[in-house]
């Protein structure tokens, strides 16, 4: 069953962390998701994509960033996602969600800003941001409309290998916007495509395949990249 975890950031402030536990054929590798600005991680999506993974085997935690926690609507400052996120990276490595994750490899990622967020922290990791991998799930590179205003600045800083699931429809940035980007970069990067997917992954309603399936395979994927990569991948 999935456990909520209060986890201290700051001296005022906690957010809560929900582990769900690997059901079978444990993968020992622990994923840590964030959720999107406009969501928190009791969002549909979040509670869907942490449960499957949870189902095939990996390991995965969600959790509120501060505002979502204090119920407020609009983001905290770069700086302050950063510090949340490093937050729950320790707290992994601390042991905080439970003994059955010590000695697993941990990925990080999320859902749009999350997933952002996450890949800030990998960029400029300190020795207690060591991750294996990262998982970004519809990454914002532009706001939508505004091309040219790029989210790319630190993606050369990472080093760790990542996977992208990005919707061919994204308006924060199809995945032809991102694949020249993605070409100069050092890390090993997996882009896996939602033909006629939104940003969240979204198709027309008479699509084939239909949306239950268009996850499952995304999930799929996020699986095998984990149990592939993160075993080549160094510790």
């Amino acid at each position: 069953m999935p456990e909520p975890i209060r986890v201290d950031v700051t001296a005022s402030e906690h957010a809560t962390a929900i582990v769900y536990p690997a059901a079978r054929d444990r993968a020992d590798i622990s994923l840590i998701l964030a959720h999107g600005a406009g969501a928190s991680q009791a969002s549909p999506f979040m509670v869907r994509f942490a449960t499957a993974l949870a189902a095939r085997g990996i390991d995965t935690v969600t959790f509120n960033f501060l505002y979502t926690q204090a119920r407020r609507r609009v983001p905290d400052r770069n700086d302050k996602l950063e510090a949340c996120w490093r937050t729950m990276i320790a707290a992994f490595h601390g042991g905080r969600f439970g003994e059955r994750t010590a000695g697993n490899k941990l990925a990080i990622g999320g859902k749009s800003m999350g997933g952002r967020i996450a890949s800030q922290v990998a960029a400029a990791p300190t020795k207690t941001d060591a991750v294996a991998g990262l998982v970004l799930l519809g990454y914002p590179l532009h706001p939508p409309g505004q091309p040219d205003k790029l989210r790319t600045a630190h993606l050369p800083a990472i080093r760790a290998p990542m996977l992208i699931v990005q919707g061919s429809r994204d308006s924060f940035g199809a995945p032809d916007e991102l694949r020249p980007v993605l070409a100069g970069l050092t890390a090993p990067v997996d882009l896996f495509v939602v033909e006629g997917g939104d940003h969240s992954f979204k198709v027309p309603k008479k699509a084939v395949p239909p949306q239950d399936e268009v996850y499952e395979r995304v999930l799929d994927e996020i699986n095998q990249w984990l149990r592939g990569r993160l075993s080549r991948a160094a510790p």
